[in-house]
Parts: C-alpha cells; structure tokens; sequence
C-alpha cells in the first residue's frame, strides 16, 4: 500500500533506469568542493570567494555567527543554490552537470524546517527518502533503510503518527531519518541540533560520527560550538561571507579569532577529561555581582 500512496514522487521507469549508480569514496577522497564560490543576494554578496573540501570518512562542521553564510554554503554545496561566481563539483564533476535524479543518489539535504503540506504519517516520511532508489538494483535495501534509520533516530515509537502531529524535536528527528534512508555517500545537515534536547543533539551528532566512520562525508551547520569540538574532525569557521580559518577544532578554537568572530569574548580552555576545546563566554566580575544581586542594568 506504501508504494502505491508514494509512487507518484518516483520518476519515470523509463529515466530510472539509464541513472549510473555512484561507487563508494576512498577514505579522505574529495567528494565535494567549493572553489572561489561567490553567491549574492539583493547586491550583496553573501558568500564571497569561498573554497572549502568535503571528504569522505569525515565530518565537517560549518560554524559562525548569525548572517556569516553558513546555510547558504551548505546549499551551494549540495546544488540547491547556483553561485554567481566559482564552482561546485560533486564527485568530481561540475554540480551543474548532474541531473536532480543524479543528485539525489549521491547526496541528501536536511534543511532547516522540515514542513510537509499533507498528513503524512511518519513511517512514510522517512520512506520518502528511498524515492531515488526505486527501479534500481539498491530498491530491495528500501525496508532496511528506512528501519535502521529509523531505530537511529528514536522515530520508531510513532511511525504511524500524522508527521504534522509532531513536536518541533520530533519532527527534526523524523527529518533526519528521512536523510539517513537516502544512503548517499555525501550528507548535509544545516543545525540538525537546533530544536533538540540534550539528550537528542548528543545523539544526532553521534550518528553523524558513525556514518563518517562507515565512508561517509558529512557537513553539518551548528552554533555550538562545543558540539563542534567533540564530534567534528573538521571546522571551517565563516565570518563576513568568508572562511576566517579551517582545520581541525583544537587547532582553530582559538580566543582572539573567536571573540573577533562573534564579537563576544570568549575562553577556550580543554577539557579536563578529554582535552577537546570547551569555548565559554567571558563574564566580568561586575556582571556577575550585578547578576548576583538581581540588579543587571537594562542596555
């Protein structure tokens, strides 16, 4: 019955048929790019010659204040988002090159709202996320897929609930499922974390790390920053339309840079277990008095 209520967002037989399947990447291979990427919005440039690599076996954290570019690199590098200046290449070919069937079989996008116009119940949510499998040798993988991403999540409580039935946390889960069902090689992720709990941003993030682990190349959006320490192999962090610095977290969390970035001083200390960079904010003695006593001054 699923099949039958989804076929109508699956392609043409006939077109399904002639897509080339994607191989596996090589561990630390280069599975998407930036390069001299420029995108402008309303005469403004948005993103300004930005060139940044995605590999395989990695996940990549894309961090910085409100209005950096953030989002709107990672849309660029999924292909949801022409630069008007410099170029995309995904699995070593120009974006522009791939058709949006193509696309589909080689990476998947989580947005930051996940909204559906119709009542969709959740178990079919994440089965749309096999649609660009269908008619091709990998459809038999569809009941696999959508289970496992589905116990990975914590969805499989409420499969059958109407998604819009849903809290915002919830459906940011089912969301990512839907992602996780795709099996591409290539996932982008803008603040997955952002309507969850404690418990469910430590779990997204640890799924994120496992599909690293398994050969996949992730790039996630996230404002915080310590998420970013502990689970990121890498982080390129934006300022202004640019990438200020890139590299691994213990290399690139450094005070200046990040007080000058989010125009707030900060300290980066390690941890005193783990040694992964903590980032807080600075707080003046007065500040605390005055927060203390109940007495902070309105700006």
């Amino acid at each position: 019955m699923t099949s039958v209520r989804l076929r109508w967002l699956l392609p043409a037989r006939a077109h399904r048929r002639t897509r080339a399947l994607p191989s596996p990447a090589a561990p630390g291979e280069t599975v998407a790019e930036a390069v001299g990427v420029r995108v402008e919005r309303g005469g403004r440039a948005v993103l300004d010659a930005v060139g940044i690599g995605v590999r395989a076996g990695e996940v990549l954290a894309l961090v910085g204040p409100n209005g950096a570019g953030k989002s709107t690199l990672l849309a660029a590098l999924a292909a949801d988002l022409a630069p008007s200046a410099g170029e995309v290449r995904i699995g070593g070919r120009p974006a522009a090159g791939w058709t949006p069937g193509e696309l589909a079989l080689r990476r998947a996008v989580l947005p930051q709202d996940a909204a559906l116009s119709f009542p969709f119940a959740v178990g079919d949510v994440v089965r749309m996320g096999r649609a660009p499998w269908a008619g091709t040798e990998r459809e038999d993988e569809d009941e696999a897929a959508v289970a496992e991403a589905m116990a990975a999540t914590e969805v499989e409580a409420f499969a059958g609930r109407p998604f819009s039935a849903l809290s915002g946390g919830e459906r940011a889960r089912v969301a990512l499922a839907r992602v996780l069902a795709q099996r591409t090689g290539l996932l982008l992720l803008d603040e997955p974390t952002a309507a969850l709990d404690l418990r469910h941003q430590e779990l997204v993030l640890r799924v994120c790390r496992e599909r690293a682990a398994a050969g996949d190349a992730v790039v996630v959006v996230l404002h915080d920053l310590g998420l970013a320490a502990a689970h990121a192999d890498r982080v390129g962090v934006l300022h202004g339309g640019r990438i200020a610095v890139e590299g691994p977290p213990a290399e690139v969390f450094d005070e200046d840079l990040l007080s000058r970035v989010y125009r707030q001083p900060v300290e980066v200390f390690p941890h005193p277990r783990t040694g992964v960079p903590l980032v807080v904010p600075q707080r003046t003695d007065a500040a605390r008095e005055e927060r203390e006593k109940g007495t902070i001054r309105r700006p």
